[in-house]
Formats: structure tokens, C-alpha cells, sequence
């Protein structure tokens, strides 16, 4: 038989307060705010099957874990940055400006969630930051919400993923909406996705977005140095030519996201690949073309280009006439540069002398050639270009200049670059390179300068009278180009 007790109070023998009482159909357990109730063993069951556990209006429940939800801080409505608490939603108002949130330090089943609180985030977009390398959708990136009444919840699972949005909305769907750079300065065209700024003087390119790894956070760049002067002389008699300018430095690389076809210089490696930007002004320099010289002189180098981290050397100066014979006119560093000069010529002496190193100072790819060797005689030598050598001079004839090279960065193909040709008297004179090198010339002022905005080298000056003077021509300026993906 089983046992029974039946009552319907039990009290406190101290105090005869109650710690069960049956009132009706309610029966309370404990007696008062100030009287905790412990309940202790393995396992513990509160209500029936089918039954409802109730918290009472105004309690709180605590060490039971989050169920999936957050409790929405409706009192406070955030309008500038601050950090999130895990099992909190915010409604945020960027009216006022964009803003960021911070992210707790990252816990398995940790829960956050945001909510545009007046539809601003297409305007001003809230930033959301993961706890220092912690990530969100599987990416250490920034989330940008930019989407006008755009939410996100987003729980972290794993360090392999982080932070994951699990709100089914078709704007939040990722953890990492996509973000593009987006910036200003220079000449700006669009080819389908793609923004390009060309500039073809000093400027600034100035980034107010630095994008995120779901949209784009790289750049493509080209950026082209002026080209070298070419070479003169004002020895009279004489019948010596003189010598071409090197192309400009040239330095290109596409970003990974990018889809033209670049130049056979593009950099698909190493730090000046692909190419991050941040939210910040970048000056560009553009240099200008060297000048050429009727002296018995080399042509002037030169002037670099930069953007960012990459500077583009200035194309060294075309080789002039030599006195004494078989000696530079200038420092052999002025034949030197992005691509270097053609060496300089002298009358009726055996040999070669040497001509200008390219791609100096060195970098990878190489950004441009050696100019050809000047000779004891009438052609003067070519000026290397970024795709070929300069061609030697020869006792008769003057050596072309080196090519230059081909890209599609600015959404057609364009040769840049270009070496300048040597000049002769009276024999052959020779093209430049094509991408903007000058031709020389075997009349008194005929050869022409390198093409402005392509970083070709200028001719060298040629004659048709020993009694006269050969004008070198100047180099034409540099370029710098910048494309990305803004959409």
C-alpha cells in the first residue's frame, strides 16, 4: 500500500511563515523576494507533460543560455560607434553620419543583431567590425550594411568561420555584403564595372571607400615615367648623328578581380600585386619628358612617376656627340633610367661605345631595356623601349628604337612607351619604338619628339650640313592609370 500526506500548508516552525501554501487552484512554493528557493539533484523537471512553464510578468531568467533571439535595446538607439553585447539587438540611426560597431570577442553561440532604425544605411552604411582577426561569413573583413532597412543577426560558431548571419533576408543573406572602392581625382570613364582614372598631370586619387573582399579592395594600375631626351651635338665640322631617349619606366599590374589584358610587364606577384587601397588621398606625379640638347651632350633624363607604392624611373637621356672620342659627354648615370639612352656617337673611331642601362633602379618585372651602342660614325643609336632593346648604331645608319608595350587598362588597346630613333648624318635615320617614341631624323631640326602622356623617348638630332647643329628632341611625359571594380 502506498503512503500518503495529505495537507494543504506547510510552515516555518521559527516564524509559521509559509514555505508551501495551497490557495485555490495555485500552489506557491517560497515566501518572498528575499527567500531564494534551491532545488538540488541531477536531473529536475518542471511541469507536466503538455504543460507551459511561465515566468511571472517583470521576472528574468539567467544561466539558461540564449534561445536564438536577443533582447532588442528599444531605450537606447545607437547613433555613434560603439560595442556590441552578445544577446542584444540595436536599432541603429545613421542619419547623422555613418558609423561602426564593434563586435564582442567571438564565443561559441554568441548572438548579435542590427536594424536600420530610420532606412539610412543607403546613405550613410553602418560598418560592422569583428573582434580584432575574428571573422564574419568566413572572411576577417569589415560587414557593410548599405541597404536602406537592411538587418543582419549574426552568431558565432567556430574560429573557421566566425561570425555567420543566419537572418533570411535577401539583402542579408552573407555575412560580408559586398562593399566597392570608391574614390575621386583625375579623368574618370567607366568600361562596364570598371572605373578608370587617368591622369595625365599631378593630381591626388582620393579613396573615400576602401571596399571589402565581397566587393573589391584592389586596385590595377599602370603608371609610365617621362621619357629620356635625345642626344645633340654642336661640333662643327662634324658628321656624327646622335642618339635616341629611353622610354619612361613602365610598371603595370592587374588586380584580381580585373579582366583586361595587360601588358606583358604585369605584375602577378609579390607586393605590388593586386594592389590594396585604403580610405585615403594618394598623390600621383606625373613626370615630364627630358629635354633634348643641340650641345655635345646627352639628352636629360626624365622625370618619375609614382602612385601609392610604385615609382616608374624617368627614361635616361639619348647619347650626344663625344669630345674627346670614345668618351661620355655627361656621367654615364644620365644614359640610365627606366629604360636606358642609346650610347654616344663620335666621328671616325673604331668600336662601340656603351650605351644606357635599363631598368634601373631594378625592380620586377623589369620596367624597361637597355639602349642600344652608339658607334664611331654617322648613326646615332636607339633608345630602349619597355618591350625591346634599342638598336645599335652603325657607321652609316642609325638604330630604331625599342618597342614599347600594350595594354588595355584604359578599356583599349594602347602601346606606351616607346623608345626614341636615332638620328644620322647624312646616312639612314630610324623610327622610334612603337608607344610614342620620336623618329629621327637626317636634317637639321627633322626628328621629332616622344609622344606626350606615353613615356616616349625623344629622337636624337639629326644633319644634313657638317657646319650645322643637331637638335636632340625632348621625351614625351609619363601617364598614370588606376581601375577597379565599383559595382
Amino acid at each position: 500500500m502506498t503512503s500518503k500526506i495529505k495537507v494543504d500548508n506547510i510552515n516555518k516552525v521559527s516564524d509559521d511563515s509559509n514555505i508551501i501554501k495551497k490557495c485555490g487552484t495555485t500552489t506557491t512554493i517560497g515566501s518572498g523576494a528575499s527567500n531564494p528557493i534551491v532545488v538540488d539533484g541531477s536531473a529536475i523537471t518542471l511541469g507536466r507533460c503538455g504543460g507551459t512553464v511561465a515566468l511571472a510578468s517583470g521576472a528574468s531568467q539567467t544561466g539558461f543560455g540564449r534561445t536564438g533571439t536577443v533582447d532588442w535595446q528599444t531605450g537606447s538607439i545607437k547613433t555613434s560607434t560603439f560595442t556590441a553585447v552578445s544577446g542584444e539587438g540595436y536599432f541603429c540611426n545613421t542619419t547623422g553620419g555613418a558609423f561602426t560597431v564593434n563586435l564582442p570577442a567571438g564565443s561559441a553561440g554568441a548572438i548579435v543583431s542590427f536594424s536600420d532604425y530610420t532606412r539610412t544605411f543607403g546613405t550613410n552604411a553602418l560598418t560592422i567590425n569583428p573582434n580584432g582577426s575574428e571573422k564574419i561569413g568566413g572572411v576577417a573583413e569589415d560587414a557593410i550594411l548599405n541597404v536602406n532597412g537592411q538587418a543582419i543577426t549574426l552568431v558565432y560558431v567556430d574560429a573557421t568561420e566566425g561570425w555567420i548571419n543566419i537572418q533570411n533576408a535577401e539583402d542579408t543573406e552573407t555575412g560580408l555584403v559586398p562593399a566597392f572602392v570608391a574614390a575621386t581625382g583625375g579623368t574618370i570613364t567607366t568600361s562596364g564595372d570598371f572605373k578608370i582614372h587617368t591622369f595625365t598631370g599631378p593630381g591626388t586619387f582620393c579613396v573615400s571607400s576602401a571596399g571589402n573582399l565581397a566587393g573589391s579592395n584592389t586596385v590595377s594600375y599602370m603608371v609610365v615615367a617621362g621619357g629620356g631626351g635625345g642626344g645633340g651635338s654642336s661640333q662643327t665640322p662634324n658628321d656624327a648623328g646622335t642618339s635616341g631617349g629611353g622610354a619612361g619606366g613602365y610598371r603595370e599590374s592587374k588586380a584580381a578581380s580585373d579582366s583586361y589584358t595587360a601588358s606583358p610587364l604585369n605584375a602577378t606577384s609579390g607586393p605590388t600585386y593586386n594592389l590594396p587601397v585604403a580610405a585615403s588621398p594618394y598623390p600621383i606625379a606625373v613626370g615630364g619628358g627630358g629635354a633634348g640638347t643641340s650641345s655635345n651632350a646627352a639628352g636629360t633624363k626624365g622625370v618619375n612617376s609614382t602612385f601609392s607604392t610604385i615609382t616608374s624611373a624617368g627614361g635616361g637621356g639619348g647619347g650626344g656627340y663625344q669630345v674627346p672620342e670614345g668618351q661620355a659627354c655627361r656621367p654615364i648615370a644620365v644614359l640610365q633610367g627606366g629604360s636606358g639612352g642609346g650610347g654616344g656617337t663620335y666621328q671616325n673611331s673604331p668600336g662601340q661605345s656603351g650605351s644606357g642601362t635599363g631598368n634601373q633602379p631594378p625592380v620586377s618585372p623589369p620596367q624597361g631595356n637597355d639602349g642600344g651602342n652608339g658607334t664611331g660614325g654617322r648613326g646615332g643609336a636607339g633608345g630602349g623601349g619597355a618591350g625591346a632593346v634599342g638598336t645599335n648604331g652603325s657607321p652609316s645608319n642609325a638604330g630604331a628604337g625599342g618597342n614599347g608595350v600594350t595594354s588595355e587598362i584604359t578599356a583599349s588597346p594602347v602601346t606606351r612607351a616607346g623608345g626614341g630613333g636615332g638620328a644620322s648624318m647624312p646616312g639612314s635615320a630610324a623610327n622610334g619604338g612603337t608607344g610614342g617614341g620620336g623618329n629621327g631624323s637626317n636634317t637639321p631640326n627633322g626628328s621629332s619628339a616622344g609622344t606626350a602622356n606615353t613615356g616616349g623617348g625623344g629622337a636624337g638630332g639629326g644633319k644634313n650640313d657638317a657646319n650645322t647643329n643637331a637638335v636632340g628632341k625632348a621625351g614625351g611625359s609619363g601617364i598614370v592609370v588606376i581601375r577597379y571594380k565599383f559595382q
